[in-house]
Formats: C-alpha cells, structure tokens, sequence
C-alpha cells in the first residue's frame, strides 16, 4: 500500500504492509514524522485523512483526546486499508545521515529482577541485531495486552541482540500488573525502535547534565556507559541527580560507584531524597556518592548554582518533573537546544 504524507515543506510516499501502523511505516524508511511518545498518548503523531481508508487498532489511546475532527487520526495507532493521504501540520525530513533508524524486531523476555519493591530490571534478547544511540527508547507490547510501551534503554551497544530496561510498577496499569503478577521469561515481545532525540554523542564536546527521577534514570545509564567507554569524563564534567523518595526505592547504587570509581572526580552522583533525609549508613556504605533532601530539580539547582557554563542537560521522569526541570534550567539561562528529553509514559 502507498501512503502519501503532505507536509508543511512537502509531500513523502512511503510503502507500507497491511499491518504497518502508518507511523511506524514511515519512520523505519527514514522518514521523520512528527512524535513523541509514540504509543498512543501524547497525539503529537495526529494526522488528517485526505483520502482513503484507515484502521484504529486503540480506538481508546489516551491520545485521541487531542484529535478536534472526525478525519483525524493517531498515525502511531493506525493502519491503511489501502493507499492513504494524509496531511500533517509539521516540517518533515528525511532523516539525517548515520541516524539509527527504527525497525521491527521480535524479542523474548530473558528474566526479570526486581531491583526495589516496585522497580523491576528486564532482560530483553532480540532474534536480530539493533542499533540505537545512548538515551534512546524502543516501543515494546506484550501478548495481551493492547498498545505499545515506551521504555528505555539501559544498556549502551550499537548492535545489541539484548536490551535492558527498568520498569516501575504503575498502580492500575495493565502492563505493570502483567509483568509483576508472575514469572514472565520466555514470553515472546514485540519490539519497534529505536526512538527519541534525547541522544547523546562524545562529539558534543559539552560537559553533561543528567536529572532523572525513578525508572527515569534508564536512559541517563545508557548515556553514561557510552561516556565512561569513550572516556569523557577525563576531560568534561558529569553531573547525575537521580530523584525517588527514599532510600528503599534507590536503585542502582552499586553501579553508580563503580562508575565512579572509572571515571574519576569529573563525574559527580547525587542522589536525591524526596520524603526523607540520607540515613546515616548511606554516605558510609556508599562513600563515592553524594545524597541530598528535596525533589530532585531542587537539588540539582542548589548544587549546580555557577556550573551551568558549557552544559548539556538530559531530563527524565515523570511529565511534572521534567517540566520542573525545564522551568528551573532555563531560569537558570541554560538554552534549549542544550536541554534534551523525550515525553513518554
């Protein structure tokens, strides 16, 4: 089937198979469509239907609250029942040369360890290889369950035949009550990306911000294992700020220090407190890092005061934090083209 996009800046034709959701089809032909979360909730990706007929496969996404005429439609929920025009009210490009370009790949749950009492770690071993950037997403659905998931990647390889992720239990959430309810290796997964802007690359040449809070800190992983491999820090700055509530629900300590260890007094670690202070035992179990009191922007904004020269800030976490964060970076006179994060949830 041939789908035809009419842009702000021009037309693309792109092919897609009968079960290809329109955005998907484009965006694995190197064609960037407009998105963010990609899996139905934040109507980015809505399109007007110029002609021809579409199939919604999530009548019920989130994201369709967004859509103001009965011809428009979520290009990341729907598929063409034969050659389609639409219209979107973007610039769209071609991507640009050396970037990761999503694909279709199957994917089997290796084994799931629970890192807190709500916070699960994902092994994730795929038939064929992906690559994907540091700080980058992939969509995953599960039998059973309708629509796709934004999770990202823990992990840092170009051509991985193993994903990992972290996954936060969400109370009433099909998924998350899915996957903590019982065993779920060996079940075979879907996978679709790589996904996201909030990528990171040693070319930058910029001393690096990272805010997350909870699972949010998945991404930010990803970044600083490129960066520990490429050796950055021997001559730019990190500093990570990682939010949850209290100390039962940090994760990722140990490697944190480790890091630490291997990157030396360039990069920095602070985990932040939200409902409690540091215990006493925190600082002495975990001598590398740094623990602090409040949400966690609060606390990279008093810790960062005079060290915004030459940043690049990468935000992760629940919406309401990273707007948070945004506000507090560009208060702090922090550009946007050097704040990067991808909205989805």
């Amino acid at each position: 089937m041939k789908i035809q996009v009419n842009a702000r800046n021009r037309a693309h034709q792109f092919d897609a198979a009968p079960a290809d959701k329109i955005l998907y089809a484009g965006l694995s032909q190197a064609i960037a469509l407009p998105y963010e979360c990609g899996s139905g909730t934040c109507g980015t990706c809505k399109a007007r239907r110029l002609s021809g007929d579409i199939e919604d496969g999530w009548p019920e996404a989130p994201g369709r609250k967004y859509l103001k005429s009965p011809d428009e439609f979520l290009m990341c929920q729907c598929t063409a029942r034969g050659d389609v025009s639409v219209e979107v009210a973007s610039f769209v490009q071609e991507f640009e040369p050396g970037v990761c370009v999503p694909a279709a790949v199957e994917g089997r749950i290796r084994d799931a360890t629970l890192l807190t009492h709500d916070v699960m770690q994902l092994h994730i071993d795929l038939a064929t290889p992906l690559e994907f950037d540091a700080g980058q997403f992939v969509l995953v659905q599960v039998p059973g369950i309708v629509g796709f998931r934004g999770w990202s990647m823990v992990n840092y390889e170009r051509n991985a035949l193993t994903l990992v992720f972290v996954v936060k239990k969400k109370p009433g959430g099909q998924l998350s009550d899915w996957l903590f309810s019982q065993p779920r290796a060996g079940t075979d997964v879907e996978v679709f990306g790589p996904l996201g802007r909030a990528t990171f690359y040693p070319s930058v040449a910029r001393n690096i911000l990272c805010i997350a809070g909870g699972s949010g800190i998945a991404g930010m992983m990803s970044i600083l294992a490129r960066a520990a491999r490429e050796n950055y820090f021997t001559e730019y700055r990190g500093d990570v700020f990682f939010g949850v509530r209290s100390m039962k629900d940090a994760f990722f300590l140990d490697v944190f220090s480790r890091l630490r260890e291997q990157c030396g007094e360039k990069l920095r670690v602070t985990i932040a407190l939200s409902e409690e202070g540091p215990p006493a035992c925190a600082q002495a179990d975990h001598p590398q890092l740094e623990f602090d009191t409040g949400f966690v922007h609060d606390v990279a904004e008093r810790r960062m005061k005079g060290r915004y020269e030459g940043v690049r800030a990468y935000l992760a976490g629940p919406p309401p934090a990273v707007d948070a964060c945004v506000r507090m970076l560009l208060m702090s006179r922090v550009s946007t083209d050097n704040i990067r994060y991808d909205k989805f949830s």
